[in-house]
C-alpha cells in the first residue's frame, strides 16, 4: 500500500514542479544576486583572523587567529558602543510595537472611510523617505533656531538641545524613528483587525459590552498572535541601531553617546583603515544577531505558531 502511494506522489510531484518551472525561472536572477553580493563574499570574513595589508592580500597577510577580538572585548569603548547599540535598539523595538498597536486600535475606531483612509496615509508617507532626507529636516527643525525650540520660547520653556545633548540626541532618534515607521506598522495590525470576527462584537453588544470592553475582552486577544509574531521577530533586529539615521543625524559632540556598532564599524574600516579588527567587530554582531534570529524564530513558533518551514 505504501509503495502504491509513493508511486501514485512521484508524478504530482513532478507535475507541481512543471506547472511552476516559470515561478522557479523568475526568482533564479533574485537567487543569484544575493548568492553574488550576500554570501560570495563572505569569504572575506578571514581578515578578521588576520593582520590584513591591502597590498599583501589575504593569502599574504599574516595570520593572528583571535588577537582582534581580545582587542574588542577589552576595549572599554566597545563596551560604550555595544551599551548605546543596546539601548537605541530596545527602546526602538519596544516603542514600535506600542505605538502601531495604539494607533490601529484609534484609526480602528474611526467610522468615516475618507478619514481613515486619509490618516493612515499621511502616517504612511514618511515611510518612503530616505534617512538622508529626513535627517536634514529634524536637523533644521530641531536647531537653536529651529521651528521645535521655537515653539518651546513661546510656551515660555527653555530651548533644548536635542542634537548636541547625548541623552536627548538618543531620545531623538527613537522618536524620530518611531515617527517614520509606525505608519507602516499601523497597516499590519489594521490588516489583523479587519479579520476579527465581526459577530462577536455582536454578541458583546447584545451583552451590554461597551466600546473599552469590546477592545479589551475581542480585539487585543484577537490580534495578540500578530502582535506576538511582530515583537519576538523583532528581537532578531536588537544590534541594528539603524546605520542610516545615526549617520545623518550624529556629530562629534554627541558621539559618546550616540556611536552605534555599525556606525564604528564604518568609521574604523572604511575611514581609518583598520580593515581587521572592523571585520571582527562586524563578524562579533553578525553571529549575536543569526543566534538571536534562531531564537526569535522559536519563540514565534511556540508563543504564536508562526513558522516559514
Amino acid at each position: 500500500m505504501a509503495a502504491a502511494i509513493a508511486t501514485r506522489a512521484k508524478p504530482r510531484g513532478r507535475w507541481n514542479f512543471r506547472k511552476t518551472w516559470m515561478l522557479h525561472l523568475f526568482l533564479l536572477p533574485s537567487v543569484l544576486l544575493l548568492l553574488v553580493y550576500s554570501y560570495v563574499p563572505m569569504a572575506g570574513i578571514v581578515i578578521a583572523f588576520q593582520n590584513y595589508k591591502t597590498y599583501k592580500g589575504i593569502r599574504g597577510s599574516e595570520w593572528v587567529g583571535f588577537e582582534h577580538f581580545r582587542t574588542m572585548f577589552t576595549d572599554e569603548r566597545i563596551v560604550q558602543i555595544i551599551s548605546n547599540t543596546l539601548v537605541i535598539a530596545v527602546s526602538k523595538m519596544v516603542a514600535g510595537w506600542i505605538v502601531p498597536l495604539l494607533f490601529a486600535l484609534l484609526l480602528n475606531e474611526i467610522r468615516i472611510s475618507l478619514v481613515k483612509r486619509t490618516v493612515q496615509t499621511l502616517v504612511y508617507l514618511p515611510h518612503f523617505l530616505s534617512w538622508v532626507v529626513l535627517g536634514g529636516i529634524l536637523t533644521d527643525m530641531l536647531s537653536e533656531q529651529g521651528i521645535v525650540n521655537g515653539l518651546l520660547r513661546s510656551l515660555g520653556l527653555p530651548s533644548v538641545f536635542f542634537l548636541g545633548n547625548g541623552n536627548w540626541f538618543q531620545f531623538t532618534l527613537v522618536v524620530s524613528d518611531v515617527w517614520k515607521e509606525f505608519g507602516f506598522g499601523t497597516i499590519i495590525y489594521l490588516a489583523a483587525l479587519a479579520g476579527v470576527n465581526q459577530s462577536l462584537y455582536e454578541a458583546a453588544e447584545i451583552d451590554g459590552a461597551n466600546r473599552w470592553r469590546q477592545t479589551l475582552h475581542i480585539t487585543l486577544p484577537s490580534i495578540l498572535p500578530v502582535g506576538v509574531i511582530i515583537g519576538t521577530l523583532s528581537l532578531g533586529n536588537i544590534l541594528n541601531a539603524g546605520f542610516d539615521q545615526v549617520f545623518n543625524m550624529m556629530n562629534p559632540i554627541v558621539a559618546g553617546r550616540g556611536e552605534i556598532i555599525d556606525t564604528y564599524v564604518y568609521k574604523i574600516g572604511l575611514l581609518q583603515g583598520a580593515f581587521s579588527f572592523a571585520t571582527a567587530v562586524g563578524l562579533f554582531k553578525s553571529v549575536v544577531s543569526l543566534l538571536l534570529i534562531g531564537v526569535t524564530y522559536r519563540l514565534a513558533y511556540r508563543f504564536a505558531g508562526y513558522r516559514i518551514f
